[in-house]
């Protein structure tokens, strides 16, 4: 057998993640809010993009609003590089006065754009442009330093326990430290640190959870020796120890009652309401309403999908402009990504709409009667039936919201694991389980508190096969004490 060189030709498949595939999958996971920010930044980058501003259609004009047309296939840019003519749909004759052509397409309305003006001069200010900015909490609290401080050495101190001051208002640095640090006494340290302890939000500079209440306490003039009792033994009530607190407070039940509900009304942790910012709102992503016939209609949110156009004139104009082959390729280029967004555009909405309308039929009972007829659901069953792999639907329930006459809820938490039931074949959601399990322990007995076994008889005698460990896991995640601690917590009047 000889050894020798040669040359062989060979065909093989293999699938390649190109760009503008992994750009794609990435549309499909992100929310609403997050695709309009990419095409945002599309149309600042690609001249051939601008924003489809033709009104929408009305909710009687079909079940689902269709928000971008359908999107031609896109030139190779490199064929359309070598090549000096325009492409079909846009051929024409080269000495046409393209300004005064309709396009239908690209909207073309004037040589400053829609609605621009050729000196910028357009005052574009608004009245969010007049609100005025919050203080952040260490300008807040450098401000009363200067009330509060007259000698820079006490200001140079009160700085220091700014700097060192965590987001939730504690001080973990002790004052030998800070004292050591700043080469002065420990007692001067402590001095400033205990009047800064009473600055607005009281309770910051605090060593513990202690301390900052004792501080808040004693703003509100309520620090009496059994709330100070209190205080320092705060892991008893942490372990819902009311006959231990009531012995160390020296304080009957009512008495303590009371001093447990007015530190309920005290702030933890100080700091950190302070610089919070605003929950941001969830803005649904798909809108459901009802049909006259019963049913359910579904239509993606128009106020936040982002809606676009390509306009061919102005790729017209710019190719018989073109003289050299980058500008061609570039041109080629810009209009192929357009086209290509376009297409991704208009696949995500498709997507979104054929898994919500699956999604909405399986849990049918749950939007008609409630929570608790909530049917188990998984990837794979959605998969299935819209004829998709079990990625893509993960992708896209991710990071999506449905607005139903019921709420509004993340398309993943329809998704439940299945609880076997005592009857052959029946099964039950575990977030329907979940919630019969807060029902029981709302609607019990003071005087007979459900334990976990009996929690598990209740619910097998429904039809739920449950183990006993389940439920004290699903107990646990809802933040439910145990039978124990809730017979305690019932047994003193609150």
């Amino acid at each position: 057998m000889s050894l020798a060189p040669r040359l062989d030709l060979r065909q093989s498949q293999s699938l390649v993640m190109t760009p503008q595939l992994r750009q794609a999958i990435k549309l499909l996971q992100s929310s609403n809010l997050e695709v309009t920010a990419f095409v945002e930044e599309e149309l600042e980058r690609n001249p051939l993009l601008e924003r489809d501003e033709r009104p929408l259609p009305g909710p009687d004009d079909g079940h689902r609003v269709d928000p971008l047309p359908p999107a031609p296939e896109a030139p190779d840019a490199h064929a359309a590089a070598t090549s000096d003519a325009l492409p079909q749909e846009q051929a024409g004759p080269l000495d046409a006065e393209w300004d005064n052509v309709y396009d239908a397409g690209g909207g073309y309305e004037s040589p400053y754009g829609r609605g621009g003006r050729a000196d910028f001069a357009e005052d574009l200010s608004g009245v969010e442009d007049l609100a005025a900015t919050g203080r952040s909490l260490r300008e807040h609290l450098g401000e009363q330093v200067r009330l509060a401080f007259a000698d820079p050495a006490d200001r140079l101190i009160a700085a220091q326990l700014i700097a060192l001051v965590d987001p939730a208002g504690r001080l973990a640095v002790e004052d030998a430290a800070i004292a050591a640090a700043l080469g002065c006494e420990t007692g001067r340290v402590a001095a400033v640190r205990a009047r800064m302890l009473r600055f607005e939000p009281v309770g910051m500079f605090a060593r513990n959870l202690g301390e900052c209440l004792a501080a808040q306490l004693a703003e509100q003039n309520r620090l009496d020796p059994a709330m100070q009792a209190l205080l320092d033994h705060l892991e008893l009530l942490a372990r819902r120890d009311r006959a231990g607190l009531m012995q160390v407070c020296g304080v009957d039940a009512e008495d303590l009652a009371e001093m447990i509900a007015e530190i309920r009304r005290l702030d933890p942790k100080p700091g950190a309401s302070f610089d919070a910012p605003p929950a941001p709102a969830v803005v649904p992503d798909v809108l459901m309403r009802r049909a006259e016939d019963g049913g359910w209609i579904l239509e993606l949110n128009p106020e936040t999908l982002p809606r676009v156009l390509v306009n061919r004139g102005f790729y017209a104009r710019c190719q018989v402009s073109a003289r050299s082959k980058d500008d061609r390729v570039f041109l080629a280029e810009r209009l192929q990504s357009a086209n290509w967004l376009l297409k991704s555009l208009e696949q995500r909405a498709n997507t979104i709409i054929k898994v919500a309308q699956e999604i909405v039929r399986r849990q049918d009972a749950f939007f008609r009667h409630g929570v608790e007829h909530l049917r188990p659901l998984i990837l794979r069953d959605i998969a299935e039936e819209v004829q998709m792999h079990e990625s893509t639907v993960s992708r896209v329930t991710a990071n999506k919201y449905i607005a139903t006459p019921r709420g509004t809820f993340e398309l993943k938490y329809f998704f439940t694991t299945a609880i076997a039931g005592t009857h052959g074949g029946e099964q039950h959601s575990a977030e329907a389980v979940r919630w019969r399990i807060r029902a029981m322990i709302a609607a019990e007995d003071p005087e007979s508190v459900l334990s976990d076994d009996a929690i598990v008889e209740k619910l097998r005698q429904e039809g739920v096969d449950i183990a006993r460990r389940t439920v004290a896991k699903y107990r646990e995640a809802l933040r439910i004490p145990s039978s124990v601690q809730r017979k305690r917590e019932k047994a003193v009047p609150a």
